[in-house]
């Protein structure tokens, strides 16, 4: 049986968690511009589709793992934009306290197992919620993003392979924009479709268009459906493409600016999906720009709740620090 295609309600609901993160990462870049996010800091900007049209079909008690761009997944998932900004400000109503910064938030009760910066730092996490999830027969998945980076990396293969042999309840989705940091996928790898590896592991495997929510929110359906059925993981590779820098103040000297301009103009995901609300009858110009006007609000008041918020106090230092005592 296929998966059904989404509910009007849920249709609009994506076209708005999409706006949500292209705006609070153009607001975010904006703020750092201005010196006031802490730290490194990578958008989603052009990628918003994949982390959207997964977690579609997950609920709060399903879990994700993220990477060093992990906003878009947070905002997919479900986290409050304002305590996101917040912890980007570095300040005390952020996720981690203002602690953690920008490749750090995490939110448990909304199944957001963290983001951060070591490439491939996810597969673990996932595999061991996908475990966890097995031996309670609660019918949770997990879900692990990860970047064609990641790839290239012991965690990538140890992991799917320990998933497969032990049919837990993980989808693997690649989000494979293409370059890993500055270089381009080809030069490190032969091979650059990487949902055709899942035939090493005994797994399905399936690649899309990342640039069509829909497409994703096909594919991702059928696989956290048989995730849920005991069936095993899936390997999913959307082909994406982020439209700004690896980081904010990345010059881009690795790709041209016709590439950029083209991905960009020809391929953003929102404007794909907002074209074919329209032509469906399901949304109206005024009506997407008044959803857009309602998420440039929401994005707004977690600014100013970020810039009102405080600084951790010097009692901060040393709380949430944990270490092992020295025998």
């Amino acid at each position: 049986m296929g998966i059904k295609g989404p509910t009007t309600e849920q249709l609009l609901d994506m076209y708005a968690a999409m706006w949500r993160i292209r705006l609070f990462e153009e607001q975010a870049e904006y703020q750092s511009g201005q010196g006031k996010v802490l730290g490194a800091l990578h958008t989603y900007i052009g990628q918003e589709a994949v982390g959207v049209g997964i977690c579609a079909h997950l609920t709060d008690a399903d879990y994700i793992t993220s990477t060093h761009r992990g906003h878009g997944h947070c905002i997919s998932k479900g986290a409050d934009v304002r305590r996101m900004m917040a912890e980007l400000f570095g300040r005390v109503t952020g996720y981690c306290k203002g602690k953690g910064g920008s490749m750090h938030i995490a939110d448990f009760a909304v199944g957001m197992l963290g983001a951060n910066g070591i490439v491939a730092g996810g597969f673990g996490l996932a595999t061991g919620a996908g475990l966890a999830a097995q031996v309670r027969e609660s019918g949770q998945v997990a879900v692990c993003f990860f970047g064609d980076g990641a790839v290239n990396r012991g965690p990538f293969h140890e992991n799917i392979n320990l998933g497969a042999v032990w049919r837990l309840p993980v989808v693997y989705v690649c989000e494979n924009n293409q370059y890993a940091q500055w270089t381009p996928q080809e030069e490190i790898t032969l091979v650059t479709d990487v949902a055709s590896m899942s035939s090493a592991y005994g797994i399905p495997g399936a690649q899309v268009d990342g640039m069509d929510v829909l497409s994703v929110y096909q594919a991702a359906g059928e696989a956290v459906d048989r995730a849920r059925r005991g069936e095993g993981p899936t390997l999913l590779e959307c082909k994406t493409y982020r439209f700004h820098g690896h980081n904010f103040g990345d010059p881009q000297q690795y790709r041209t600016k016709e590439e950029i301009s083209d991905w960009s103009g020809q391929h953003d995901p929102i404007q794909g999906l907002g074209d074919h609300l329209q032509r469906e009858g399901v949304l109206t110009a005024e009506e997407a720009e008044s959803i857009r006007n309602s998420v440039q609000e929401e994005i707004a008041g977690a600014v100013r709740f970020a810039d009102e918020s405080p600084y951790p106090g010097p009692e901060e230092l040393t709380r949430d620090v944990f270490s092992t005592p020295v025998a």
